[in-house]
């Protein structure tokens, strides 16, 4: 997806998030963290192609002493892991500010998923659009909902007359031979 195709710009606080939603918790709980980062970029890597958006997940470094780095995913999604002792907050706080200042942004939009209350204030305030974690869970389902209506295939109603197991060409051509009106070739 070209960025011409990009509806916005998704930053999302990763520790947070995996630390509101019910299914996130109990998969970091039962079986590691590392478990429920993979959900969340799971879940995430579906709505951002779906819904036109390029997404940032940021994870702090959480006390690793290593430089930050990022991690493309696919080309809608990437990961990025903070520098040594520098916060997803203050990461994402630079990216707002620095896309505030940009005059010719390709992306007009940009979102920032959390529930940190002071992040929420201090990134609007920079023009971001905010959703709290609940937001975007409820976002994420109704996406992945919508897709899977589009893909599954339509049951036709089935009557009790072997008529209308038809399709409508079939319908139309019965219905004119039984009325006499069907035209002579």
């Amino acid at each position: 997806m070209s960025s011409s195709q990009l509806h916005g710009f998704l930053l999302v606080d990763g520790y947070n998030i995996i630390g509101s939603w019910t299914n996130l918790k109990r998969s970091r709980d039962r079986d590691g963290l590392e478990t429920a980062r993979r959900d969340l970029i799971e879940a995430l890597t579906n709505y951002s192609v779906l819904e036109g958006f390029k997404t940032e997940i940021v994870f702090d470094a959480h006390y690793q002493k290593t430089p930050g780095y990022r991690e493309p995913q696919t080309p809608n999604l990437s990961v990025y892991y903070t520098n040594f002792a520098q916060t997803a907050d203050t990461y994402i706080e630079k990216v707002c500010a620095s896309l505030y200042r940009q005059l010719n942004r390709p992306i007009s939009r940009f979102i920032v998923a959390t529930s940190d209350r002071a992040q929420q204030l201090t990134v609007m305030g920079y023009g971001a659009e905010w959703l709290s974690a609940q937001e975007l869970a409820k976002a994420v389902e109704s996406t992945a909902r919508a897709a899977q209506r589009k893909t599954r295939p339509q049951k036709k109603p089935r009557g009790r007359f072997l008529f209308d197991s038809l399709d409508a060409k079939s319908q139309q051509r019965l219905a004119e031979l039984r009325l006499g009106t069907r035209k002579k070739t």
